[in-house]
């Protein structure tokens, strides 16, 4: 963890985890990657990873999870680090937990069926929210955190096997197309504080910041691609890739939590587009250890493919390293994958681009790396 703060109000809800059993009720199936890790594209600039060992036959089920966490803390405007705000002390900290549960089941040897939802915690502190950056509105540089829990938005998606799974073994290719729902609240709302004129401290309730609301409020459909090619004994190439399209312009989110003073282009919170690629090898120790080593692309787009591109968006994107390791047993599979980045970019947004003048250039803070658990049990 980055720094603590005495006086950040800060609970992991232990009520999100009771939901679990209620949860799996309503899931059905879980997006998974043939004999690969897989990546799905997340809000927060995420991505989960895992690891299922083996396909789904006919009428297979089989239950995946998946935990992640990551802190975002460093600030790029482009692909420029801003270093003094870490230094100064008013960098916004984003703590981020996932736990995402489903079910994928198989309708023939190539065709499967699947859906994911997570469940989410959200933890972000910050100067410039509350009290404000400077010395003088802030002296004492006090932070405050705002939160957010509760079930992210839920994905179905259909897989289809190209390559004949009993014909070839070597190398495996399926394309996979799905919907996403917004079932996860894209309108939080937490309190936050002003000081008062006599110096105390008053609150106020408006919208969290758009990097840590549940859902966007938008229904998307994506496209996937995946490959696997075996070109040793024990050696393996893998090819994953992921694009989310959100036609919807934006949602009823404010951005600021208020219309006054507010640019219409940015009034609203952005409905945006989300893609991932992956690229690696893995390599069999023996029949129960795996271990890997590939490059992983993530990022939100400045415009949408379909639809308008307005509303407020951080758009932007990351290039890692991925290492992982995967344990097998019986019919269990235990992957850790800690994909740590190499190169972020906070891009140029709709917004930013109206400036006549070109000096507009919002920024985006990221993480250095996360770290992502997953399970899966195949019935």
């Amino acid at each position: 963890m980055k720094k603590n703060y005495d006086y950040l109000t800060y609970s992991f809800p232990t009520k999100l985890f009771s939901t679990i059993t209620v949860v799996l009720i309503f899931i059905c199936f879980s997006i998974q990657f043939v004999n690969a890790q897989g990546c799905v594209a997340i809000r927060g600039m995420g991505c989960s990873a895992t690891n299922s060992g083996s396909s789904v036959n006919k009428s297979g089920l089989m239950f995946t999870s998946n935990l992640r966490y990551f802190q975002s803390y460093k600030h790029f405007r482009g692909s420029h680090e801003e270093k003094e705000r870490v230094e100064n002390g008013t960098e916004v900290i984003n703590d981020s937990y996932f736990l995402e549960l489903g079910l994928t089941y198989g309708i023939s040897d190539r065709i499967s069926v699947s859906a994911n939802l997570p469940l989410i915690h959200y933890n972000r502190s910050s100067l410039y929210e509350h009290y404000g950056n400077s010395t003088t509105a802030n002296p004492e540089q006090k932070r405050f955190a705002t939160q957010a829990s509760g079930i992210g938005d839920l994905r179905l998606a259909v897989l289809y096997m190209v390559t004949d799974p009993h014909a070839n073994s070597k190398f495996n290719l399926s394309i996979g197309a799905g919907l996403k729902l917004p079932t996860g609240n894209e309108n939080v709302t937490d309190d936050f504080h002003r000081k008062k004129s006599d110096g105390g401290d008053s609150t106020f309730v408006r919208p969290v910041d758009q990097s840590i609301q549940l859902g966007d409020g938008g229904v998307g459909f994506n496209l996937e691609l995946q490959s696997n090619l075996v070109i040793a004994n024990n050696l393996s190439l893998y090819f994953n890739s992921f694009y989310l399209f959100n036609p919807e312009n934006t949602n009823k989110t404010l951005t600021r939590g208020t219309l006054v003073g507010a640019d219409p282009l940015i009034a609203y919170h952005s409905v945006a587009d989300q893609y991932a690629v992956r690229l690696g090898a893995n390599y069999m120790l023996n029949h129960q250890f795996n271990v890997g080593l590939g490059s992983r692309l993530e990022g939100i787009p400045s415009e949408d493919i379909i639809g308008k591109s307005e509303g407020f968006r951080r758009p932007g994107y990351l290039i890692a390293v991925e290492p992982s390791v995967a344990y097998q047993f019986g019919q269990n599979n235990l992957a850790l994958t800690v994909p740590y980045a190499l190169y972020r970019n906070r891009t140029k947004s709709v917004y930013d681009k109206a400036d006549p003048t070109g000096a507009r250039h919002g920024d985006a803070a990221f993480a250095d790396y996360s770290l992502n658990l997953s399970y899966s049990h195949k019935f």
